[in-house]
């Protein structure tokens, strides 16, 4: 398995690029406004996420006006 695969079994893609977009806002714009690492917002991003944090979800989604099934959904694969 390369680290762009998900875990055999996981199937849960994170739209975080869309709603960027949507938004015309940066990663870096959402780093700052989240209070977290460019870094980990990229491994969220490109769905190598093992886990993440109720209140990383809850900024997350704060800043940009979405609901939970907005950013994560199950099903789709990355593209």
């Amino acid at each position: 398995m390369s680290l762009a695969e998900p875990e055999e079994g996981h199937a849960i893609h994170c739209r975080l690029d869309e709603l960027l977009a949507e938004r015309g806002m940066t990663l870096t714009q959402l780093s700052e406004e989240v209070g977290v690492s460019i870094v980990n917002l990229s491994v969220l991003k490109n769905d190598r996420a093992r886990a993440i944090r109720f209140s990383t979800l809850t900024a997350i989604c704060r800043v940009l006006k979405c609901e939970v099934g907005e950013l994560l959904v199950v099903g789709e694969t990355s593209s």
